[in-house]
């Protein structure tokens, strides 16, 4: 970098990165600095259309620290988790020129220049909602397009590990496994693509948020204590998951429902079994998550194939993987007729996402939601009470693609001229 080059110049960079939902749970760390997983994992992401997160990230001569901000708050860069992925990246770096604005970046400056970092994610943040998974994705992929890193996202996905674990997965989109790895230095432990978007499209997925707060026990806690105490989790890893990885890929690859949602339900049973079996005991479902699991599980046996998956992390959001439209379209019927809104809710904020499905289910009111008739298979045990306003909102989106760079300025979180947020 030129000693006589103006501190003016800004250059920047913006990027949207979806989340994922793990239909095989990661659940446990055999090295918690480099956050190695115990097992594999796999996942589906989901359409950043409707969950994702956006960020910008910046360089200049005249940035005099590293900074971010996330969802219009800034918040600290301390943490060693965004100090690896900085570093990591920083030591990926080549050279940049832009001739017309008169840039010119030497591999070796990029660790003196200071980069600026706002983050957005159109989602609740901490909720169980993956948005750590979004957020250190797109924190990774959009500073390796600033600096010019030329790996693919396959390498860059063993840094966003370095964040959040389930980072890694969100690097590709469609379905994606996260391959544990054996090597210490976690080389090996990287994301890897099964299936795009486009191979299983029919599905469609409903997420039925049932708290957006913040959850008691966050993620990395919970895992430190399940591996420390919980007698379960060493034989779920070793014994049941392996099994479970290679049928899954298989469902996937076979576009075969009825395992995928036995495999998917059975193994988030489980990594909640594994949660209650630790002490003191994690409790990350509630009344809610369980009336949802049952509205699901009798509909599946009333048909005699299962129409929806269901799956939970670590919170109370169900997210419902239909096996099509009309699947999708009766199981929103369902859970409107179980938990219908407060009567001061407005329907547009209800249901988010892909609206159209609420057409398809012939809703256009709240009116429309009262008429709904109990479903077939509770005709003889219709529930004296409905549970009016349990669910915040649902979200109707489908499977989507991987991380892109948005390259209209407009779409920037900071400011070209100051570097600063808007």
């Amino acid at each position: 970098m030129a000693a006589e080059q103006s501190k003016k110049w800004i250059l920047m960079v913006t990027a949207q990165t979806p989340t994922n939902i793990a239909v095989i749970k990661y659940w446990g760390k055999r090295d918690e600095n480099l956050i190695l997983a115990i097992n594999d994992s796999i996942s589906v992401t989901l359409d950043p259309a409707h969950l994702c997160t956006t960020t910008t990230v910046a360089v200049s001569p005249s940035f005099q620290q590293d900074r971010m901000w996330l969802n219009k708050k800034e918040i600290s860069l301390d943490g060693a988790r965004y100090q690896n992925c900085l570093r990591e990246i920083r030591a990926r770096a080549n050279d940049y020129e832009d001739e017309k604005k008169g840039i010119k970046i030497s591999k070796n400056d990029w660790q003196n220049l200071h980069v600026h970092i706002d983050s957005y994610n159109n989602f609740p943040t901490a909720a169980g909602l993956a948005s750590s998974a979004a957020g250190f994705a797109c924190l990774v992929f959009s500073l390796a397009k600033l600096m010019n890193v030329q790996e693919d996202n396959g390498r860059l996905s063993a840094i966003a590990r370095q964040g959040s674990g389930s980072a890694c997965r969100s690097l590709f989109g469609g379905f994606v496994k996260w391959v544990m790895g054996k090597e210490e230095d976690g080389s090996d432990s990287i994301a890897v693509p099964l299936a795009d978007e486009k191979h299983w499209d029919e599905l469609v997925i409903i997420i039925a948020v049932v708290s957006s707060r913040q959850k008691e026990t966050s993620s990395t806690s919970g895992m430190r204590e399940t591996v420390v105490t919980s007698a379960l989790i060493d034989h779920r890893a070793k014994e049941v998951v392996p099994k479970r990885i290679i049928q899954m890929e298989e469902a996937i690859q076979n576009r075969d429902f009825p395992t995928f949602a036995q495999l998917t339900c059975s193994d988030s049973n489980q990594f909640h079994a594994v949660c209650m079996d630790t002490s003191p005991p994690i409790f990350y479902m509630n009344d809610t998550s369980h009336r949802v699991i049952s509205c699901v599980e009798k509909w599946n046996r009333a048909e005699g194939t299962p129409q929806v998956a269901y799956t939970f992390d670590a919170g109370p959001n169900a997210v419902l993987i239909a096996r099509n439209r009309k699947a999708a379209t009766l199981m929103l019927q369902r859970l409107l007729f179980h938990f219908p809104p407060n009567s001061d809710t407005d329907l547009d904020s209800y249901v988010i996402g892909d609206k159209s499905i609420l057409k398809d289910a012939g809703i256009k009111d709240l009116n429309d939601i009262e008429a709904l008739p109990p479903p077939p298979e509770i005709k003889d045990k219709v529930p004296a009470q409905k549970c009016k306003g349990e669910i915040s909102y649902f979200i109707c989106t489908r499977p989507g693609r991987g991380p892109v760079l948005l390259p209209d300025e407009s779409q920037a979180l900071l400011c070209l001229e100051t570097g600063l947020p808007k």
